[in-house]
């Protein structure tokens, strides 16, 4: 090949590539278009989101503590000689029933030798009333005037033998007072805890028969979160005129023992420091009658016994309340605003196991999405179903027709 076809080759590959850029320039390729998105991604369940008057439950729990509990102790000595049947571990008495008996002869005697005592006591102050006498006829006699003085009428002496009767009844009064003591008389209506002697025992001062504990009304110590303290009327008595500046709220009380039962109770009182182990409020809640004396129930309550607590709170009207199964990590929830999928923030005012109240980031009107969503992007389509998708479906067609 000679020198000139050499230098016509890149005047030809150039011209070529030209013609190439110039065809394509003419006819440029058409790029996949996307489809056009004419329907919804995902299909939620909504609730509008509405005002209401809510009565708030706070939850708690405690154990059945008696009001009303003592230790029969023997107030004088000797041996036991009776035994009331009921006076055993879980029995029942009434108020004035005799619960055990100390041997009483010691104590007959000594009322009999007081008795004697107050006697001799009396015999003695009339004959120092009747010298008395005498001496102030026979002052009167001698012709003396003026008052007599007391040694003459022998006053010390009488005033001795008043102080002796004085004396002397005491002494039978004790000593029917511990004749009287020899009959453990049941102070209240009650049930028995813990029996301590028994039959043929011989008891000194003091010692501890019983386990006593009145059954006309039980308490339970119920704790109270510091979160829920704002939503609930403590009951709280002032210390000086007695009136009661908060009455307490009804609370439903209910255990699992022998059964689901329940008892109605009300609270009396508030504690008047916070727990120092558990840092919270104790408030003291009574039911009357626990045993169903009055009222038949399938299981009476036990002392120590475990229950759960309902506490009536107070009503907060123009409340917003959402299920929790629509609050996700505990800080937001999802809305619908004009068929797209909005995230939003709220604040929890209370909350228990089923629902919360919304202190802020909710509006009254705003449509709740109460299907369960997994991991999803604010801003997506979605059509609703249910009443509120109903709602909109009318609305468009009715647009469709006109």
């Amino acid at each position: 090949m000679d020198f000139k076809n050499k230098k016509l080759i890149p005047v030809a590959i150039f011209g070529g590539l030209l013609l190439i850029a110039v065809i394509i320039r003419m006819n440029p390729p058409e790029a996949p278009q996307r489809p056009v998105f004419s329907g919804p991604m995902m299909t939620v369940e909504t609730r509008v989101v509405a005002e209401t008057n809510y009565p708030i439950m706070l939850e708690s729990y405690g154990t059945v503590q008696p009001r009303t509990r003592s230790i029969l102790v023997a107030q004088v000595g000797g041996q036991i000689v009776s035994v009331n049947p009921n006076v055993r571990d879980g029995g029942f008495f009434e108020e004035g029933d005799v619960l055990a008996n100390i041997d009483a002869r010691d104590y007959e005697a000594d009322v009999r030798i007081a008795g004697a005592s107050l006697m001799d006591a009396r015999q003695t102050l009339a004959e120092a009333e009747a010298r008395t006498n005498q001496a102030q006829e026979d002052w009167a006699r001698l012709g003396n005037t003026g008052e007599a003085p007391d040694l003459v009428l022998r006053i010390p002496q009488l005033k001795a033998a008043q102080a002796k009767i004085i004396s002397a009844e005491s002494t039978l009064q004790k000593a029917e007072l511990n004749l009287e003591r020899t009959n453990i008389v049941a102070p209240f209506a009650g049930r028995v805890l813990r029996k301590l002697v028994d039959l043929g025992q011989v008891v000194s001062p003091n010692t501890q028969l019983a386990e006593i504990y009145a059954t006309d009304v039980v308490e339970i110590r119920l704790p109270l979160r510091n979160r829920d303290l704002p939503f609930i009327d403590l009951p709280e008595s002032y210390r000086y005129t007695g009136v009661t500046r908060k009455s307490g709220g009804r609370v439903e009380i209910r255990s699992q023992l022998g059964g689901d039962e329940s008892w109605e109770a009300i609270l009396v009182r508030t504690e008047g420091a916070i727990d120092e182990i558990a840092r919270q409020l104790h408030v003291i809640a009574q039911i009357d009658d626990p045993f169903g004396r009055d009222h038949e129930y399938h299981a009476p309550l036990k002392i120590g016994q475990y229950v759960t607590a309902r506490l009536e709170g107070k009503t907060l009207p123009h409340a917003l309340v959402i299920p929790n199964n629509t609050i996700y990590q505990g800080a937001y929830v999802y809305i619908v605003e004009n068929e797209i999928l909005r995230r939003r923030d709220i604040e929890i005012a209370w909350q228990n196991d089923d629902e919360a109240v919304i202190g802020a980031g909710l509006e009254p009107g705003d449509i709740l999405v109460t299907t369960a969503l997994g991991q999803v992007t604010s801003g997506i389509r979605v059509t609703v179903v249910g009443e509120q998708g109903e709602r909109r479906m009318g609305r468009n067609q009715q647009e469709i027709r006109k």
